[in-house]
Parts: C-alpha cells; structure tokens; sequence
C-alpha cells in the first residue's frame, strides 16, 4: 500500500458507497437543485426570496461534496484492510490508553466506516501523526490543538474489519 499521506485506503464496499453518492450528487442531486433554484426564482425579488437563498445554499453545499468525494475518490487505493503486523498504519483498528482511558478507533478517513460509530483519526491529525509506526506497548506523546500534551500508549493493533 502507498504510504503518501494524499492516498486514502478505502474498502471496496466504501470506495462503491461513495462513488455512487458522487453519482448521485452530480446527476439527479444538480439537477433537482436546478429546478428548486428556478422555481424560487420566478417567485419574484430574489433579496427577500427565502426559498431561493436556501437552495442555493444548499446548491453551494452539493458542490462543495462533490468536490470533497471527486479527490477523495482519484487519491485513493481500494483493496483489503492492511493486514495488521502490529504496527500502527493507515487502515488499522488502534486500542489506545490515552490520558490514562482506554479507547478504540481507526487511523484513515471517515468515509472508510460509513455510518457506523467507530471514532476514525486521520493519519494526518495530530493523535495519528504522533502513533503512525508505533508497535503495542510502545508510548509516547503529541501536542492537542488546544496545546495541552496527550500521554498515549499502544495496546493493541488490529486488522479492521468492516
């Protein structure tokens, strides 16, 4: 697997999730925006239109997704979960002691999990960025946005299954 932090490990399952919502979004999704944006317009005075502004703000809203899943979607490598060696990669299920509290979460993207509630940190946040390489029982520190310094041990890495 590519180690380029521009490359996203993605299942196949969410790689086909995903580029079927861009699918979506660009064909029926643009096109009923189109017409809630046309119909709000021959309403008349667009400055006091409430109708118009909401679709287009949720027009702004499509394209922006659509922008987010068409990179999302050309960066990535679709396959298996990396097999875990136990050392600490993009695609692994991580169990963590962080500040002393035990807690399991994946290292990669959201979009890899869907709609389930597993916590996902991306390799490039500074959790991810500070663990990436580590092995089970090997600890060390990062600093949080807030600037406060996070204690983190690796306990345990697994292969993610979905």
């Amino acid at each position: 697997m590519a180690t380029d932090s521009s490359v996203t490990w993605l299942t196949q399952e969410a790689f086909d999730r995903l580029t079927a919502e861009l699918d979506q979004l660009a064909g029926e999704g643009r096109t009923e925006i189109a017409k809630k944006i046309e119909a709000a317009r021959e309403e008349g005075d667009l400055k006091e239109n409430g109708g118009y502004h909401a679709a287009k703000e949720e027009q702004g809203k499509i394209e922006a997704r659509i922008r987010v899943l068409t990179e999302l979607l050309r960066h990535s490598v679709v396959g298996e979960a990396p097999e875990s060696t136990g050392v600490v990669a993009p695609g692994t299920l991580i169990t963590a002691a962080i500040l002393g509290t035990e807690r399991t979460f994946l290292i990669g993207s959201r979009e890899i999990v869907g709609d389930s509630d597993i916590e996902v940190y991306s390799e490039g946040s500074p959790l991810g960025t500070a663990i990436i390489g580590m092995k089970v029982g090997d600890e060390t520190s990062y600093t949080a946005p807030n600037g406060k310094s996070i204690d983190v041990k690796i306990i345990k890495v697994e292969t993610y299954v979905p």
